[in-house]
């Protein structure tokens, strides 16, 4: 389960690169109730999803050479630039070297190798977003990747994550859990890529899932708005129903409204 307590490798940080933030942030409240806030001039043009005064995301307009509109997820390193030279060592790429963002922190982004963009972010005065696993926030992750085994050997050279499997009528589930941590503090699955019939031939890419309490008006307002349903909202058996979604611009992300958990 994704929380607020952030270890080292946990995600702790979710960002949007679009075209058009203005557009964007008017699909995105009208799905989630996100509203856009600026971080002002120095910050280039950078800004805050909130949610009821909870930084849920960040965002940024981007050009055609940024590469395509899409999520990026940021993961919790204590030191960027050691995490960096482990990324080289596993054979993946750096995209940004080490850059700090004014006293907020240390950032990064980088590439494992199958390609997969993603960011790790070193804590300053920013330790991470505001709020998770709740209702319009962030709340579970998946890689979709051409190859679970090289995927979960890269992440635990890179980042020490571990990996655990969930049974389910039609086979496993792999999920990620920072290392040292119990299963417990699971906050992402890999999905064989080539399995997905939502994906057939698209490039490998981690996808975010949002927590909602109705995946169909969700879905049924994106397409209202412009945005992709790419899955209809299907049950998942022990998990909950969910959807896949493409925003106006074809930045994926998904929502999940989660069984209640079982206690006990």
């Amino acid at each position: 389960m994704l929380t607020t307590r952030f270890v080292t490798g946990a995600p702790n940080w979710l960002d949007l690169g679009t075209p058009d933030i203005d557009r964007a942030a008017g699909f995105y409240d009208a799905l989630f109730g996100w509203q856009f806030q600026s971080a002002g001039p120095e910050a280039g043009g950078y800004g805050f999803f909130r949610l009821d005064g909870r930084t849920v995301a960040g965002g940024m307009q981007t050009g055609a050479e940024d590469g395509p509109p899409a999520w990026t997820v940021y993961f919790q390193s204590p030191d960027a630039d050691a995490t960096v030279k482990a990324v080289e060592k596993a054979h993946g790429s750096v995209l940004m070297a080490p850059m700090d963002v004014m006293a907020q922190g240390r950032m990064a982004l980088l590439t494992d190798r199958a390609g997969v963009p993603y960011g790790i972010w070193q804590p300053g005065q920013l330790k991470g977003l505001d709020v998770v696993s709740e209702s319009g926030s962030l709340c579970w992750l998946e890689l979709y990747t051409p190859d679970i085994a090289a995927a979960a050997g890269y992440y635990n050279a890179v980042l020490g994550w571990e990996t655990s499997s969930v049974s389910f009528d039609e086979g496993f589930y792999t999920c990620f859990n920072p290392g040292g941590q119990s299963e417990d503090t699971m906050f992402a699955g890999l999905v064989q890529l080539h399995d997905d019939p939502t994906d057939s031939g698209a490039a490998p890419y981690w996808l975010p899932y949002i927590a909602v309490d109705d995946p169909d008006g969700v879905c049924e307002r994106a397409g209202q708005l412009g945005g992709t349903v790419r899955l209809a909202p299907t049950d998942v058996p022990d998990v909950g129903r969910m959807a896949k979604l493409a925003d106006p611009f074809g930045a994926r992300f998904a929502v999940l409204r989660p069984e209640p958990r079982q206690e006990g």
